[in-house]
């Protein structure tokens, strides 16, 4: 098998545990990678990386050489004032076409909106209520025009609410910085960083271009029943409960706008994936038996 080359447009925690899926299963791949930092030498899990400075209209033009020899571009910059920058780059800084096997888009369920606690899958209604659903459909929209115009095979990924063993409810409870509103019918989705990695290595062999995935796990729930669980397993109290009005931050109001219930049947259908953390449940054990 022919060396795998990746190109990720950002290097979080998705990126990260990506990488660590493809050393497990011993491939043979080559990663380069961006930041807002001048181009540098980082070394992630005894490999070296080039990660390429790209900031907006400023960028290191060996981007576009690695870009085209790329077998795979992951895409987990968000949009900036609306406008997704990669898209825009590769649209307007790109003379030759790319020849890679996929681009993958990770977008977000918020662009959903609020569906009053009810299911949603692929084909429900986009009607983002938050700046952030707002830009995340823009960007999706110009990654769909993108490939249309220059037939490049896209698949997006709208990921649920992430965790993982580094970024948790355990932790944020630890720490005493978990805020909990009491609001009645109010759900989300979530997914365990791992579960996203295990379906992005999946995608290598199993593709179909345009078309949209939901990522998450098989359990919505509302924040104060994960909460409830999570403190059960920590032995410690719960936070008390805040009103709405309370809360200072805008993320979080913009997080309680929105209930909804994430389908994820075609993404377990079509990738023949089983979840490794089904539901919260799984995926807080696994945390507080070997993180915390």
């Amino acid at each position: 098998m022919s060396k795998i080359k990746i190109f990720c447009f950002g290097f979080g925690q998705v990126a990260e545990n990506f990488i660590n899926k493809l050393i497990d299963e011993k491939k043979d791949f080559e990663i380069n990678i961006t930041s807002r930092q001048e181009t540098h030498q980082i070394e992630f899990n005894k490999i070296k990386i080039t990660s390429y400075h790209f900031k907006n209209d400023k960028f290191d033009s060996a981007i576009i050489t690695k870009l085209k020899e790329a077998s795979y571009i992951l895409v987990s910059v968000p949009p900036i004032d609306g406008i997704d920058i990669v898209a825009n780059f590769v649209d307007k800084k790109l003379n030759d076409k790319l020849n890679c096997k996929w681009i993958t888009y990770l977008s977000a369920t918020s662009v959903y909106g609020d569906h009053k606690g009810h299911w949603v899958n692929e084909n429900s209604i986009t009607q983002p209520t938050s700046t952030n659903g707002l830009n995340r459909l823009k960007a999706e929209n110009a990654w769909k025009s993108l490939s249309n115009k220059n037939n490049y095979p896209l698949q997006i990924f709208r990921l649920a609410g992430i965790y993982s063993n580094e970024f948790n409810i355990l932790k944020r409870l630890q720490t005493g910085n978990l805020k909990i509103v009491n609001k009645k019918n109010h759900f989300f989705s979530r997914i365990h960083v791992e579960d996203i990695a295990n379906i992005l290595f999946k995608s290598l062999n199993t593709f179909k271009n345009n078309e949209v995935y939901n990522i998450c796990d098989d359990k919505p729930a509302s924040q104060s029943e994960v909460a409830a669980y999570g403190a059960k397993l920590l032995k410690q109290e719960l936070p008390s409960p805040v009103k709405i009005e309370e809360v200072e931050s805008e993320m979080l109001q913009n997080f309680y706008k929105d209930s909804k219930k994430v389908d994820n049947k075609k993404m377990k259908a079509f990738f023949k994936y089983n979840l490794k953390y089904p539901t919260y449940i799984e995926g807080l054990n696994y945390i507080f038996d070997n993180s915390i």
